[in-house]
């Protein structure tokens, strides 16, 4: 179990997903993940915002589409700022895109939502009282957020304009925030050490995110849920009407598939398997 009361600045802090029937899609995640959800929403809002929750615990949210949104359910990467309007002129300034120029949230914070010159779209989260996922790196909870590019150099100059972000190799490229192991290392001591006996690359414990090839697709940003068991996850995706888009299969320290749940949204689920070093 691993729980988070806050994120620094420049590190992915939050997922939600866009549906045309958000209260179906609550009953998938239900049944694949166990989240139980509660509408955040008042009553003569419009629309929903389920928020998902292991315990008790924020994982996640499953909203109404907003006016004018694309057909295609999606799942959202916010990543914490600590002024979302500071960050929105950086994305102008790097060549990117603001879809939506910042607003507040009610009083839970302020977002955005931008673009990158290739077209990814990730929105930003200066946060109020909600800090983010209060549970991460466990069954059910965000394990990591990707973003999918065939211009890694182009990326890393806007994503560093942006964030501050540089990448390290790790048999692939993973973006990387300066000083963010001390972060961690202050709330799991030890944790450098972990890693390094487990065999981590060097500049791991700063990673916030992963770069993966577009591989014709889009670019865009995913979100990879951990799982306990990715094959049972794989099957019970199809019994609840999702679908299976990759079978799963071994990869470097996890076994992973790519699914998607009846609207679509695509999401990866990722086991660790410390023997597929």
């Amino acid at each position: 179990m691993s729980t988070r009361e806050d994120y620094p600045a420049g590190v992915p802090c939050w997922v939600d997903t866009n549906q045309p029937d958000p209260a179906d899609a609550a009953r998938f995640y239900f049944g694949l993940f166990g989240w139980q959800t509660e509408d955040a929403m008042p009553r003569d809002a419009g629309g929903h915002y389920y928020m998902a929750r292991i315990g008790s615990r924020d994982v996640a949210a499953i909203s109404s589409q907003p006016p004018g949104a694309p057909p295609q359910a999606v799942w959202n990467t916010y990543i914490r700022v600590e002024s979302a309007d500071d960050a929105a002129a950086r994305v102008r300034e790097a060549g990117g895109r603001v879809l939506s120029e910042p607003f507040d949230v009610f009083d839970a914070g302020r977002m955005g939502v931008f673009a990158d010159p290739e077209g990814a779209v990730f929105c930003v989260w200066q946060p109020g009282p909600h800090r983010g996922s209060a549970a991460v790196n466990e069954h059910g909870a965000v394990n990591f957020n990707n973003l999918h590019t065939d211009d890694v150099e182009a990326a890393r100059a806007f994503y560093g304009a942006v964030f501050g972000w540089t990448t390290i190799d790790a048999g692939s490229p993973m973006w990387a925030l300066p000083g963010y192991g001390d972060h961690l290392e202050e709330l799991n001591p030890g944790l450098r050490a972990g890693m390094k006996q487990m065999g981590a690359p060097e500049g791991f414990e700063d990673v916030v995110a992963t770069i993966l090839p577009r591989e014709g697709g889009p670019a865009r940003w995913s979100v990879t849920f951990a799982v306990d068991d990715v094959d049972a996850i794989a099957a019970r995706a199809r019994e609840l009407g999702g679908s299976v888009i990759a079978e799963p299969q071994n990869a470097p320290w996890v076994r992973f598939a790519v699914l998607a749940d009846p609207a679509g949204a695509s999401f990866t689920a990722s086991q660790f398997v410390a023997e597929n070093r």
